[in-house]
């Protein structure tokens, strides 16, 4: 599904041309990642203030596209509730190949959806259904599009299969994400007048059928905040306007991007044209292929929190190992699992509780902030967008913390290491000490040497036991 999106434009005629064959499309692949910025070194600061409290977390960054067995059985149940892993997005995609509706094969698609959907559920999550898997147009074929020469039979009778199939299955708590990347022409090579009709018609029959469904769209590609995904968007809001077709949740692709800078550009059309801005934002896909660390991912984190939009981690594998390794967080030995560097970053922030507190970023530098009064500790992740050097974080109003014993405080820093994208047993402890606080205000210094590794500080009281870890 994902290895074929072009993050930095839309196709040409020859990258149209070149989708015919799968060998061609796993080349241009490799052409066409953007990869990430160059690592720059600037001594930053990121500023903490434990006295602006916030809601408590709801792990909103921690979401996959696919990354889970075909039958929902595996990777096993712990890789997920350690991380207080929280969406899950998906429909059958590249089972057969081709297949889905159009290809005759929609049968073993929707299976494997149910049985994910089960398993999403069984572990606390939302499960996202994608429809356009189901009908075919995931990548790995040149399907027939919905309305083609102004026909809407076939896709009159897959929504009659599917909607049926939702009801039977108890699927009244889904998210319907109703087409990916519709600017995009591996997943919709037609007119987007066309894919209005088809999402107008999508959304009337997924409404009628389940009156409080939450609908999810674009889902695009294209960024709203860039040149080329801004005009696309418009012509869309417009039209979602004028036909009362909006969704309740509004989603974009960041591969890669800035969720702050999108999801303000989306509530400045938005407010534009009179339409609410209450509605929730989801980037249903975020990090690109050479972003999947843990630096940008703490980064991503940091930058959805800050957005207030929910996200999803982009999948980049093919065949089958779309449905395994959670997503790029886990590798394998045999039959083992293995954690890379990246699941132990979500696992921080699943470990973060109590309540949100603000921080004020850095230079290329954004992390997400908890204190938790009952648990006596404090904890602050830290996400790098390329920038190295020394990170002074500023710890403020510590009076209003839990971790204050005699004007001390314990404070320990721990590295999460990228490994070269390879199974790491765990965060490196840098530092572990015992600061005076002055005027309620301390600091401590991280000394990011290589921008793929995350970053933590873990805040203490000194009296805690000696064999006490952050994790």
């Amino acid at each position: 599904m994902k290895p074929l999106t072009t993050p930095s434009g839309p196709a040409t005629p020859a990258r149209r041309r070149a989708l015919a064959s799968v060998a061609v499309l796993l080349a241009t692949l490799a052409a066409t990642l953007v990869p990430a910025a160059s690592s720059q070194a600037a001594d930053t600061t990121v500023t903490v203030d434990f006295s602006a409290t916030g809601g408590a977390p709801t792990y909103r960054a921690s979401g996959t596209l696919y990354g889970m067995a075909e039958d929902g059985s595996l990777p096993q149940e712990h890789f997920y509730k350690d991380i207080k892993w929280t969406f899950m997005r998906a429909g059958g995609a590249q089972l057969d190949s081709p297949g889905g509706w159009v290809a005759g094969k929609y049968d073993r698609r929707w299976n494997s959806t149910v049985a994910q959907y089960r398993s999403t559920k069984a572990l606390g999550g939302t499960f996202v259904i994608l429809p356009h898997d189901l009908w075919g147009a995931d990548g790995t074929t040149s399907p027939t599009f919905p309305g083609d020469n102004g026909d809407w039979s076939r896709f009159d009778a897959f929504y009659d299969r599917l909607l049926a199939d939702a009801k039977a299955a108890g699927m009244t708590d889904i998210q319907w994400d109703i087409w990916n990347e519709p600017d995009y022409s591996s997943f919709w090579d037609r007119p987007q007048a066309q894919y209005l009709e088809m999402w107008k018609r999508a959304h009337q029959r997924i409404r009628a059928a389940f009156p409080g469904a939450a609908i999810v769209g674009a889902s695009t590609a294209g960024k709203p905040s860039a040149d080329w995904g801004g005009p696309w968007w418009n012509t869309y809001l417009d039209y979602v306007k004028a036909n009362n077709v909006e969704p309740d949740i509004y989603s974009w692709h960041d591969l890669p991007g800035d969720p702050v800078a999108d999801a303000n550009a989306v509530n400045s059309k938005l407010a534009a044209r009179s339409m609410t801005t209450s509605r929730p934002f989801q980037v249903n896909e975020y990090a690109a292929n050479t972003e999947q660390n843990p630096g940008r991912g703490g980064w991503y984190i940091s930058r959805l929190e800050r957005a207030g939009a929910d996200g999803m981690r982009a999948n980049w594998a093919w065949g089958a190992n779309l449905h395994d390794f959670a997503a790029n967080l886990l590798t394998r030995n045999g039959g083992r699992y293995l954690p890379l560097g990246e699941w132990f970053l979500y696992r921080y922030y699943g470990s973060q509780t109590g309540n949100i507190v603000h921080l004020t970023p850095g230079t290329n530098t954004d992390g997400v902030a908890t204190k938790d009064d009952s648990a006596r500790n404090a904890k602050i992740l830290l996400g790098s967008n390329g920038n190295t050097g020394d990170v002074t974080v500023d710890l403020n109003r510590l009076d209003t913390t839990s971790v204050v014993e005699n004007g001390r405080v314990r404070a320990i820093v721990q590295r999460i290491p990228n490994n070269g994208g390879g199974a790491v047993t765990g965060p490196v402890t840098v530092s572990d000490r015992t600061l005076t606080v002055s005027g309620n205000s301390a600091s401590v210094i991280v000394p990011w040497t290589d921008a793929a590794d995350g970053y933590t500080v873990t805040l203490l009281a000194p009296s805690g036991p000696a064999t006490r870890r952050p994790i």
